[in-house]
C-alpha cells in the first residue's frame, strides 16, 4: 500500500482520466478532471472550489440568501471567514506531518509524493449507480483467458505476486477517511434514499430564517412577523452554534496523522521513529548506555556491590596477566573507570581521552645523583599503562554482565527469603554459596538446588508468581517422585548411606576438614527390607533402587559437586570428534571439515588458538555430519579418587556392601553429571570462541579505520587529496570500456567519462594525458573485479612514464623549492566500493552516473578518507570480510564489536559539527560521537538546524535561550560530546574560541587559558586585562596571533599536574600535555599513514582466492586460451581468471608428439591440470596435466598431533567406502570434467541444495559403466535426474564420443550436452518462474487461488502455473473458466528450447498462454 492512501489530503482517483460522479440532489452525471494525481494546480483554483462547495452548499440546504437580504460587505466577511476557518483546518491537518516526517515518509517509499498544498481536504470520488452503469457485454470462449484486457486481473495479481496470497480487504477506516474512500461497488435505490435522508438529518443549521421554506408553507408576511415575535429569529443561540464549531474544530485538530498511523510498527522501527525511540532522544543519557543497559534498569547497584563488581572484573578481564606488584593499582583503576561508566555516565572515548591519568600507575623513583648536573631532577617518574581502550569496552561489556548476574542473585534471594518466612527453611548451602556465586552457572547450580530440595515448600508458596524473571520451574512429574520419597520411609535408607551429598561434594573439592562416612549395623539390602513403601516400593530391592536413585540424584543437585565437575573438565576436559554415517560419505579428504572428521583429545587450551576450529566442528555437528563430544582425560583415577571420598574406611563384610552401593550412586550420579557439563561446557565454548573471533574482526575492522586520507606528495598528514580513478569492471582493456571519474578534495564529482583502450587507442591516450595535466591530480587509483584490472594497472603506469605525468607542485622543504613528481598509481582497496556503486545510497547520491562509474567515485573517497567511506557504510559493514570464520558469529555479536572499533576512531579525529550540519556524507559519523547514537544525531541535526543550521561555539550546544537557541543536546550529553565536536576558529569573529577547535574538553578551558598565559608570561593584571577586552578566550587568542604556540614546550608540566593533585584531587598530567599538543596543532592528524595493498590483497581481491582455497598442489579445473603447435603448450585460464601455462614436459603421456597439439586438444576445452607454481603478484600459474600427476590428490596439511587423530577408523572407513561400492557393482569412475563429482543421487541433491537453480553435476551411473547420470536443480527441493547413454567409447572408463538422452537428443560431448540441454532447460524454468502468470505456492494453493480470485470475479477466468514437485521438469497449468466451473489442470512439460503442452511444442511462454488458449477453446467447441 503506498503511504499516500494513508495521508489526510490525497484521494486515490480511477484509472480513468476523468472520473464521472453523479450530483447528489439532480442525479446528472459530472465530469471532473482529475489533474496530475487528482492534485489542484494552484491557490486560485482552491478559491473557487471553495467558492463553488459553498454556493452548492447554499443549493442543497435549500435555500439562497438574496443580495437584498444581506450587506455585500457583510456577505463578503462572512465568505472570507468560512475560507478562513476552512484553510486552518487544513493547515492543522497538515502540521501533523512536518517537513522531516515527510521527507522520512519519502525516504522510506520513493514513490511517495507530497500533498499538493492546493488540495480541499473532503473529495469524494463515487461511481455511478447500477442501473446508469454501462452494461459489459459477455465475452466469447475465444477470448475466456484474454490477458490484452484483464485490467482487473491485473491488480489483484500484482498483490499476489507481491506477498504470495491476497492481501486481505481493509476493514472499517476512522471517520475522518469516510470521504476519501472509493465505493467499489456501486449503490442501489434503496440505499441511494437512505443515504440521502441521513445527508438531510446532518445539514448545516441555517443562521437565518428560510424566507423560501416559509413562503412555501404559505404564511404571509404579518403571519411571519407575528411568529417571529413570539420564537424570534434564531440570534438568540448563535453563541451555541459557534461554540459547537469551535468544537469541531478542536476535535479535527485532535484528529491529526502521526507517524504510526500511516506506517506500520515495524516500518517505524527500522527507521527509529517508535515511541520508545523518541524517548530515547529525549533522555540525557548516551544512547549506547540507554540500550545495553535496558534490561536491568531496575538493578541499582549498592555501594558494597560496586566494591565487589570491581574485583569481580578484575579476575575475570581475559587475557589481562597483571604483575603481583600491580595488581592492586589494577584493581583500583577498574573500579575507578565503573565510578566513570556509572556515576559519571561517561562513555569509554571520554575516559580514554580525559581520564587517561586513571589508567596509569605512575611511581616516582629516585634518581641517581649526576656530580655534573647538579639541576638534574631528585627523582624520574616510571608509568605502567594498566588499562588502554580496548580493555574499557571489555570492562563495560562485563558490567552489564554483572548486573545480570546481581538480578538473578537477587531473584534467587527473594525466592529463598520467602521460604525463609513462610515455610520457615534454613538451608546452610544456600546461605553459604549465595553470596559467593561469581558465576551464572553457579547461580543456576543454587537454583536446580533449591528446586530441587525444597519443592514441595515451593509448591504451595505463591513467590512462583513473581519469578518471571528467570527462576520460575515448571514443576515435573519426576520432582513428585523425589518428593515422595524424601517424604516417606525410604529416605531413612538415604540417610544410612552414612554421609551427605553436601558433605561428599566437601571432601572432592578438598575444603575444609574432611567429613568421614559412617557404616549402618546391617547389609543396604537387609535394611531396605524394613523400609517398604508399598506398593511403588513393595520389595526390599525396589526400595534400595528408589533410595540410590535419590541420593544419586542429590549428588547431581548439589552446587559443591557440580563445581567440582566443571573445574575438572574445565582442567583436563577434550574435545573429540566423531562422524556421523551422514558424514561417512559427505565428508571426503577435499571437504573443508576433513581437518576434523577423525579429531580426538584435542586439549581446552588448543581450542582457545584455533576458535574457528571448534565453531566449525558445532556447525558440522548441526549439519547431522559429526558428533562433537567433551569427555575427561584421566576419567577412570577421577572417578576412583571420588569413590574414596565417598567410601568409608572401614573394613568388614557389611562395610564393603555399603561401599559397593555408595559406588553405584557414584556412577548414576556421574551420568548425570557428565551431560549436565558436557552440555554447559560446549556453550561456554562457542560463547568464547565467538567472542575471539569477534574481537579478532574488531581488531582487522581497527587496523582499516586507522589510516589517514592518501597523503600527497610534500602535503601534512591528514591533507585530502584530488584523485582520479578508474576502472574497467568486470570487463577487460583493450575490450571493454575504462570508466573513470575526478573527485576533487571536498568529496565533488566534476567529471567523468571513458576511455576505448588506453593500450592501443592513440586518441584514449591522449585524452587521458590532456586530463591529467588539465585537473592535476595528485594520485591516480585503479581497481576492477577482475584480473584484467592488473593490465589496466601496467598501462596506466606506461602512460604516466612515458609522459612523465606529475602531481600538483610543492615546496621542497630541504630547498624550499616548488617542485613535482611523477604521479604514482594506486590499485585501491574496493570492498566498500563493490557494496556502494549497486546500492540505492549510490543511485540516490550519483543518478545520472553509470554504476562503474559510481564504483570509481567510491574508490576515490576511500583513498580520501577511508573511515567516512566504512561509517557511510551502516549496518551493511558487517558484510565485509575480516576473518575467514566471521560467518560463524552472530551478525548482532559481530556488529557490536565492529561499532566499537568506529567509535574509537571516529572520536579520535573528531567531527566538524558544521560540516556534518551541511553534509550528510560527514554525518554518517555523528551517530559515534561519545555520547551520541543513530537516534540523537538525528534529533541534534534537527536542532542545529532550527537553530540556523550553524553552530559558534561547544556552549551553545546546550542551548541559549537570550539569543533564542534550543538546546541541542542535554548537560550529560554535551559532557560526552563536547570535546569530539569542534568547530574552525576563525580569528575574525569575536565569538570564536580557539579551543573549541580542539580536543581539549569544556571543563579543562581554564588550564589551556592558563597554560597559554604562563607561556606569553602574563602575570594576573595581564590576564585580565585580556579577558575584560576580548572575552575568556582572549589569552589564548593572542598566544595563537602572536605564533607563540612553541612557547608551551618550555612549560615544566609536572609542576602543574602535582598542583591540580594537591589542591583539588584532580589527575591531569596527561590531560595536561594534550592541551600543550592542542594548543600547538588542533586536532592533529593521529591515523597512521594510508595503508597500500599487499600482493596477497591485491590477489584475493582481483581473483576472490586466498591462499587456503588456491595454493600449488590443487587440481582444478583450466580452461585452454590458446594452443601454441610451435612451443609445444597450453595457455589456460583458471576459474578465477589468473592465466596458466602447461609447458611441453608436463603435458600427458598419452599426447603424441607425431600430431600437432591442435588436434588434441582445442581451445574452450575444459581440462583437469594441478597447479606447481603461483605467482601472486603476476596473477600467472604453472600446471601440469600428467596423469600421475593427477592421480594424487591434494590434500590440506593438518595441523594436529599424531595422538590427536584416529588413523585407525580412518584407515576402517576407507575400506568400508571400498567395500560398499564394490557392492553397489560401480567401479570408481573420473570423469575429467570441472562438474563431475562421484555422487550417488542423493549425495548428488544434498550438494546441489545451496547452489543455485541451474547448477548441474555429472556422476556415474548405477546402470553401468556405458552410461553416466546428469543432475541439475530445477528449483529448491526439486532435483531432475538424466540418464546420458555413452556410444563410441574408446575404453570403459572413458566417456562416450555420443551421448544420447532418451533417444531423442545427442550430443558429441559433456559440454555441449550441459550447455545445449540442461542449461538451455534452466533458461525455460527461470523464463517459466519468472512469468507473470507463475504461483510460487504448492498446486493446491494455487487452486486456492483461483477459487477465491473467481468468487472476487464470478465472470472471469483465470489460469496459473506452478511447479510439479513429484516429476522435476513439470510444471501444472491450472485454470477455472469461471465461479462455476471446475478446477483444471494439464502438464506442462520443459524441453531444451521449448515448453511441451499437450505434445505441443511451444518456444516461449506467451506462445505457450496463447497455445492453452486455443487448445481450451477447441475442447470447448
Amino acid at each position: 500500500m503506498d503511504p499516500r492512501d494513508l495521508i489526510a489530503g490525497e484521494a486515490e482517483l480511477d484509472e480513468e482520466e476523468n472520473d464521472e460522479s453523479f450530483d447528489e440532489e439532480t442525479g446528472e452525471v459530472r465530469t471532473t478532471a482529475n489533474g496530475a494525481n487528482g492534485h489542484l494546480d494552484d491557490s486560485s483554483e482552491e478559491e473557487e472550489d471553495d467558492d463553488d462547495e459553498e454556493a452548492a452548499r447554499a443549493i442543497r440546504e435549500g435555500f439562497i440568501v438574496d443580495e437584498d437580504e444581506e450587506e455585500p460587505e457583510e456577505r463578503e466577511q462572512r465568505r472570507r471567514r468560512e475560507k478562513k476557518r476552512r484553510r486552518e483546518e487544513r493547515e492543522k491537518e497538515e502540521e501533523a506531518l512536518d517537513e522531516e516526517d515527510l521527507d522520512l515518509i519519502g525516504e522510506n517509499n520513493p514513490d511517495f509524493h507530497r500533498p499538493a498544498p492546493a488540495e480541499p481536504k473532503f473529495k469524494r470520488l463515487k461511481r455511478g449507480h447500477k442501473d446508469d452503469a454501462e452494461v459489459a457485454a459477455p465475452r466469447g470462449l475465444a477470448e475466456i483467458f484474454s490477458d490484452d484486457d484483464d485490467d482487473e486481473l491485473d491488480a489483484p495479481r500484482a498483490d499476489h505476486d507481491r506477498l504470495g496470497r491476497f492481501r486481505p480487504e481493509p476493514r472499517g477506516q476512522p471517520d475522518e477517511f469516510a470521504e476519501f474512500i472509493v465505493e467499489d461497488d456501486p449503490i442501489d435505490e434503496d440505499e441511494k434514499i437512505r443515504l440521502q435522508e441521513e445527508r438531510e438529518i446532518a445539514r448545516p443549521r441555517a443562521q437565518g430564517l428560510d424566507i423560501v421554506g416559509a413562503q412555501a408553507s404559505g404564511l404571509d408576511e404579518e403571519s411571519l412577523e407575528m411568529m417571529q415575535d413570539a420564537f424570534g429569529d434564531g440570534a438568540d443561540y448563535q453563541w451555541a452554534l459557534e461554540l459547537e464549531e469551535e468544537m469541531d474544530d478542536l476535535e479535527l485538530a485532535e484528529q491529526s496523522l502521526e507517524l504510526k498511523d500511516v506506517f506500520e510498527p515495524s516500518q517505524l522501527a527500522e527507521k527509529l521513529l517508535t515511541d520508545e525511540d523518541n524517548a530515547i532522544r529525549a533522555a540525557d543519557e548516551p544512547e549506547r548506555f540507554q540500550l545495553a543497559r535496558k534490561p536491568y534498569r531496575h538493578v541499582v547497584l549498592t555501594d558494597d556491590q560496586l566494591k565487589e563488581e570491581a574485583l569481580w572484573i578484575s579476575r575475570m578481564m581475559p587475557k589481562k596477566r597483571v604483575q603481583e606488584e600491580l595488581l592492586e593499582p589494577f584493581q583500583k583503576a577498574v573500579a575507578k573507570v565503573l565510578e566513570f561508566f556509572i556515576t559519571d555516565e561517561v562513555e569509554v572515548p571520554f575516559v580514554f581521552q580525559h581520564r587517561k591519568d586513571y589508567l596509569i600507575h605512575a611511581v616516582k623513583v629516585p634518581a641517581s645523583p649526576d656530580p655534573h648536573n647538579p639541576d638534574a631532577p631528585e627523582y624520574v617518574v616510571q608509568a605502567e599503562k594498566l588499562l588502554n581502550q580496548n580493555d574499557l569496552w571489555i570492562i563495560l561489556d562485563h558490567d552489564l554482565k554483572f548486573r545480570a548476574l546481581v538480578d538473578k542473585r537477587n531473584a534467587l534471594q527473594r525466592t529463598y527469603d520467602n521460604l525463609t518466612a513462610v515455610a520457615h527453611v534454613h538451608d546452610v548451602i544456600v546461605e553459604e554459596m549465595l553470596p559467593q556465586a561469581e558465576t551464572m552457572e553457579e547461580l543456576q547450580d543454587l537454583q536446580d538446588y533449591v528446586h530441587f530440595q525444597h519443592a514441595s515448600h515451593l509448591k504451595d508458596l505463591s513467590v512462583l508468581k513473581g519469578e518471571a524473571n528467570g527462576t520460575h520451574r515448571r514443576p515435573g512429574s519426576q520432582k513428585a517422585i523425589f518428593e515422595r520419597v524424601r517424604n516417606g520411609k525410604i529416605y531413612g535408607l538415604v540417610h544410612a548411606f552414612g554421609i551427605t551429598a553436601d558433605a561428599f561434594a566437601q571432601n572432592a573439592l578438598k575444603a575444609g576438614r574432611r567429613q568421614y562416612t559412617e557404616d549402618p549395623s546391617i547389609r543396604p539390602d537387609d535394611m531396605a527390607d524394613t523400609v517398604l513403601d508399598p506398593p511403588e516400593h513393595a520389595t526390599g530391592a525396589q526400595a534400595l533402587r528408589a533410595a540410590k536413585m535419590m541420593f544419586a540424584e542429590e549428588i547431581a543437585m548439589s552446587p559443591k559437586m557440580r563445581k567440582v565437575m566443571r573445574r575438572q573438565y574445565y582442567m583436563t576436559g577434550v574435545v573429540e570428534c566423531f562422524r556421523t554415517e551422514k558424514g561417512l560419505r559427505r565428508i571426503d579428504d577435499q571437504h573443508p571439515y576433513y581437518e576434523f572428521k577423525y579429531l580426538r583429545n584435542l586439549q581446552l587450551s588448543d581450542i582457545a588458538r584455533r576458535p574457528d576450529l571448534y565453531l566449525r566442528m558445532l556447525r558440522a555437528e548441526d549439519e547431522g555430519l559429526v558428533e562433537v563430544r567433551i569427555r575427561l582425560q584421566g576419567y577412570d583415577d577421577f572417578r576412583r579418587r571420588l569413590q574414596n571420598d565417598i567410601a568409608s574406611d572401614n573394613y568388614s563384610e557389611i562395610a564393603e556392601a555399603w561401599n559397593a552401593a555408595r559406588k553405584d550412586v557414584l556412577d548414576q550420579a556421574l551420568v548425570k553429571l557428565n551431560a549436565l557439563m558436557t552440555k554447559g561446557v560446549k556453550e561456554a565454548l562457542k560463547t568464547r570462541c565467538e567472542d575471539e573471533i569477534a574481537a579478532a574482526c574488531r581488531a582487522e575492522f581497527a587496523k582499516k579505520l586507522d589510516q589517514a586520507p592518501y597523503k600527497p606528495k610534500g602535503m601534512m598528514l591528514g591533507t585530502i587529496p584530488r584523485v582520479l580513478a578508474l576502472s574497467c569492471g568486470q570487463g577487460a582493456p583493450g575490450r571493454d570500456a575504462v570508466c573513470w571519474a575526478w573527485v576533487e578534495e571536498d568529496g565533488r564529482v566534476l567529471e567523468h567519462g571513458k576511455f576505448a583502450d588506453l593500450r592501443f587507442d592513440e586518441a584514449a591516450k591522449r585524452a587521458f594525458v590532456e586530463l591529467v595535466q588539465r585537473r592535476k591530480p595528485d594520485v591516480l587509483a585503479v581497481a576492477g573485479f577482475t584480473v584484467e584490472t592488473r593490465r589496466l594497472v601496467m598501462d596506466v603506469e606506461k602512460i604516466v612514464e612515458e609522459e612523465d605525468l606529475r602531481g600538483a607542485e610543492f615546496e621542497d622543504p630541504d630547498t624550499s623549492q616548488e617542485r613535482s613528481e611523477r604521479l604514482e598509481v594506486v590499485v585501491a582497496n574496493d570492498e566498500v566500493a563493490r557494496l556502494y556503486h549497486t546500492s540505492a545510497r549510490a543511485a540516490l547520491d550519483h543518478p545520472g552516473l553509470a554504476p562503474l562509474t559510481r564504483y570509481c567515485v567510491a574508490l576515490a573517497k576511500y583513498l580520501q578518507n577511508p573511515m567516512k567511506e566504512y561509517a557511510a557504510l551502516g549496518g551493511d559493514v558487517v558484510s565485509i570480510s575480516f576473518h575467514p570464520s566471521q560467518q560463524l558469529v552472530a551478525s548482532e555479536k559481530l556488529q557490536r564489536q565492529l561499532e566499537t572499533a568506529m567509535v574509537d576512531m571516529v572520536n579520535l579525529c573528531g567531527v566538524d559539527i558544521n560540516e556534518a550540519a551541511g553534509d550528510a556524507y560527514t554525518a554518517n559519523l555523528l551517530p559515534y560521537v561519545c555520547g551520541l547514537g543513530p537516534r540523537k544525531a538525528t534529533s541534534v541535526l534537527k536542532a542545529i538546524h532550527a537553530n540556523g543550521g550553524v553552530v559558534e561555539s561547544r556552549a551553545e550546544l546546550v542551548g541559549d535561550p537570550e539569543e533564542g537557541k534550543i538546546a541541542v543536546v542535554g548537560p550529560r550529553v554535551w559532557n560526552n560530546c563536547a570535546s569530539f565536536l569542534f568547530m574552525e576558529y576563525d580569528s575574525s569573529e569575536s565569538s570564536s574560541d580557539y579551543l573549541d577547535n580542539t580536543r581539549v574538553h569544556p571543563e579543562d578551558y581554564d588550564l589551556g587559558r592558563k597554560m597559554a598565559a604562563d607561556a606569553l608570561e602574563l602575570d594576573e593584571e595581564d590576564v585580565k586585562a585580556e579577558v575584560d577586552e576580548a572575552g575568556p578566550g582572549a589569552v589564548v587568542k593572542r598566544l595563537i596571533k602572536d605564533e607563540a604556540q612553541d612557547k608551551v614546550n618550555e612549560l615544566v608540566l609536572e609542576e602543574y599536574a602535582e598542583q591540580l593533585d594537591r589542591n583539588f584531587n584532580q589527575r591531569k598530567r596527561a590531560t595536561l600535555e594534550t592541551i600543550r599538543a592542542e594548543l600547538q596543532q588542533p586536532y592533529e592528524e593521529l591515523r597512521r599513514n594510508f595503508a597500500l595493498l599487499s600482493t596477497d590483497e591485491i590477489f584475493t581481491m582481483l581473483t576472490g582466492e586466498t591462499r587456503d582455497s588456491l595454493t600449488p598442489g590443487m587440481i582444478v579445473p583450466v580452461a585452454i586460451k590458446r594452443v601454441l603447435n610451435l612451443e609445444r603448450q597450453l595457455e589456460v585460464v583458471l576459474d578465477c581468471g589468473v592465466r596458466g601455462f602447461v609447458y611441453e614436459n608436463e603435458l600427458p603421456e598419452r599426447a603424441s608428439a607425431d600430431l600437432p597439439l591442435n588436434q588434441q586438444f582445442a581451445p574452450h576445452q575444459t581440462i583437469q591440470a594441478k597447479i606447481l607454481a603461483l605467482s601472486r603478484s603476476a596473477l600467472e600459474a604453472t600446471l601440469t596435466v600428467r596423469d600421475e600427476a593427477l592421480q594424487q590428490p591434494y590434500r590440506k596439511p593438518l595441523d594436529h598431533l599424531r595422538e590427536e587423530w584416529d588413523e585407525v577408523q580412518e584407515e576402517r572407513d576407507q575400506e568400508a567406502l571400498q567395500e560398499t561400492n564394490k557392492e553397489a557393482g560401480r567401479t570408481q569412475r573420473v570423469i575429467k570434467h570441472p562438474l563431475f563429482r562421484n555422487f550417488n543421487a542423493a549425495q548428488a541433491e544434498e550438494y546441489l541444495g545451496s547452489q543455485a537453480r541451474g547448477d548441474a553435476v555429472i556422476r556415474p551411473s548405477s546402470k553401468g559403466l556405458d552410461h553416466i547420470a546428469v543432475t541439475w536443480k530445477v528449483s529448491d527441493n526439486v532435483y531432475q535426474h538424466i540418464d546420458v547413454l555413452e556410444l563410441n567409447k574408446e575404453n570403459e572408463f572413458s566417456v562416450g564420443k555420443t551421448l544420447k538422452i532418451s533417444n531423442r537428443y545427442t550430443y558429441s560431448d559433456l559440454d555441449e550436452l550441459i550447455v545445449n540441454h540442461v542449461k538451455a532447460m534452466a533458461r525455460k524454468v527461470d523464463e517459466m518462474m519468472l512469468h507473470e502468470k507463475f504461483q510460487t505456492g504448492s498446486r493446491a494453493e494455487t487452486e486456492r487461488w483461483l477459487t477465491t480470485y473467481t468468487e472476487a470475479n464470478p465472470k472471469r477466468s483465470v489460469y496459473a502455473f506452478c511447479i510439479n514437485p513429484k516429476f522435476p521438469g513439470y510444471f501444472f497449468l491450472c485454470f477455472k473458466a469461471g465461479q462455476h466451473a471446475r478446477l483444471g489442470s494439464w502438464p506442462v512439460k520443459v524441453v531444451p528450447q521449448a515448453f511441451e503442452l499437450q505434445k505441443n511444442a511451444y518456444p516461449d511462454m506467451r506462445a505457450l498462454c496463447n497455445g492453452f488458449k486455443l487448445l481450451f477453446s477447441n475442447q470447448q467447441d
